[in-house]
């Protein structure tokens, strides 16, 4: 089984980093998968998006056109994918910046309010986790646990003392349920 998906918004709201991630738990699980990431010139505050690929055989190409998951973080990102996700499959919005419904009705839609739910746990940042853990409830392309390793071996030094908080984030976005699109 292949699974692919989309992740995209703004620079500076972990839109690689949480590709990345995914990449990395696929791979820890034994996948195969690609991680192919597009930026704008600005890199913070321009648009991000990176393809991720999960699958049980070897991936033809990383390019996909139509993703069974988008994460749309931000409101150009559900404008852009919308339209190109397969019938049947998930979308997962940002609800805290996307400002519309979801048109379609032949996907199912995980509505989260990301910033929200990040300020609540004390740090806006966690905002593309909190997504990650929602998508992984609802589209168990690898277990949530995978990811939660991919983040302890991965995370940079740096950025460590975090890690109590992602592990949060993932664990309160795993709580919200998909709905079919009205």
């Amino acid at each position: 089984m292949q699974t692919e998906i989309v992740v995209s918004g703004f620079g500076g709201q972990g839109v690689l980093f949480a590709g990345e991630m995914l990449a990395y738990a696929g791979m820890a699980e034994g996948k195969h998968v690609t991680w192919f990431p597009s930026y704008g010139p600005e890199m913070r505050g321009g648009t991000a998006n990176c393809i991720v690929i999960i699958s049980d055989e070897e991936i033809g190409s990383p390019l996909v056109r139509n993703p069974q998951v988008a994460i749309a973080m931000n409101l150009p990102s559900l404008d852009k994918y919308e339209d190109q996700l397969k019938k049947g499959g998930l979308m997962v919005i940002n609800s805290s910046i996307v400002t519309r419904p979801v048109k379609r009705t032949d996907i199912r839609v995980l509505s989260i309010p990301g910033n929200e739910a990040a300020e609540e746990l004390g740090n806006t940042r966690l905002a593309n986790m909190i997504m990650l853990g929602g998508l992984l409830a609802n589209q168990p392309v690898i277990p949530l646990e995978a990811l939660q390793r991919a983040l302890d071996e991965h995370l940079p030094e740096r950025h460590r003392k975090f890690l109590p908080m992602n592990m949060k984030a993932l664990d309160k976005g795993a709580s919200y349920k998909a709905t079919k699109a009205l």
